[in-house]
């Protein structure tokens, strides 16, 4: 095996000194200009923008599993076309959907809706999350509401109130009992 591995390493020590041009020669004069004139181009180039007719959605107060919706309306402000390759939510409770990944012209608009299950507790927010594009990459609107619980609702969980309480006298460290 040691015989192999020596062989090998010898035979990659001539392949890779062997080549006595140099690479620098074989670098043409146009293809430089060509690559400067695509870089400089590049750096200057235009994106997209994508304008909100809102930021944010407020559904207000709600009942806990109240399904609800709402449409953001978007126009493409730049100067070149908008392709949308994505739109995600924070989480699974808020579906975006019926969204064009087909480009979008300058001055042309767009829409997707954004349903909400409902699900929660208290004040609730989402984010919605659009990949495109634009200089940034991501763009960002946001739902919220205010979840009541149902009042009709039956409490699913239950205290037992013959629990030996759990205590400790190491700080951090409460809930458990280190006997």
């Amino acid at each position: 095996m040691k015989k192999v591995i020596l062989g090998f390493s010898a035979l990659c020590m001539v392949a890779f000194t062997s080549c006595k041009e140099d690479a620098a020669d074989k670098i043409k004069s146009e293809n430089i200009s060509q690559a400067q004139e695509r870089d400089a181009s590049a750096m200057n180039a235009d994106f997209p923008v994508m304008t909100f007719d809102k930021s944010e959605h407020d559904f207000g107060q709600i009942e806990d599993g109240t399904p609800v919706e709402t449409v953001f309306n978007y126009t493409n402000t730049g100067d070149v076309p908008l392709v949308i390759t994505d739109i995600k939510s924070t989480c699974g409770c808020t579906v975006p959907q019926d969204w064009s990944k087909d480009p979008l012209g300058p001055g042309e608009s767009g829409q997707f809706t954004v349903n909400f299950n409902g699900k929660g507790n208290g004040n609730t927010s989402k984010t919605v999350t659009i990949t495109a594009n634009t200089e940034s990459g991501k763009e960002q609107v946001k739902i919220k509401a205010f979840v009541k619980k149902d009042p009709s609702a039956t409490p699913t969980t239950s205290v037992n109130l013959n629990a030996p309480t759990k205590t400790s006298t190491q700080p951090g460290h409460e809930g458990h009992n280190h006997n």
